[in-house]
């Protein structure tokens, strides 16, 4: 099964950015989709971004079209989040995931059945 691993987090003051990397291992880690989520302190986990199998689509939450991209390297055993423009609710740990390959991407954690350990950003005012 796909193993995944969050880097790339840190402290950014607002309007910077800040590239997440999840580096995959395991067996068919390129028939995966992967998704990134985020959890604030005292909120619920909350999707941010998901991309197919083969890189064909992609899909954002409303609250980071435009200034988050997620991607995936050509050996497609890492998945990035690219965020720009950064804002202060943007604070959370965030943790990337991975589900069955299918054309159609979803919202819901419950699409994803293997998760990453997370890594925590914090923006600053």
């Amino acid at each position: 099964q796909v193993q995944l691993v969050e880097s790339g987090g840190g402290l950014v003051q607002a309007g910077g950015s800040l590239r997440l990397s999840c580096a995959a291992s395991g067996r068919a880690t390129g028939t995966y989709n992967k998704g990134w989520f985020r959890q604030a302190p005292g909120k619920e986990r909350e999707f941010v971004a998901a991309v197919t199998w083969n890189g064909a689509n992609t899909y954002y939450a409303d609250s980071v079209k435009g200034r988050f991209t997620i991607s995936r390297d050509k050996a497609k055993n890492t998945v990035y989040l690219q965020m720009n423009s950064l804002k202060v609710e943007d604070t959370a740990v965030y943790y990337c995931a991975a589900g069955p390959a299918t054309d159609v991407l979803g919202s819901s954690s419950h699409q994803y059945n293997r998760w990453g350990q997370g890594t925590q950003v914090t923006v600053s005012s």
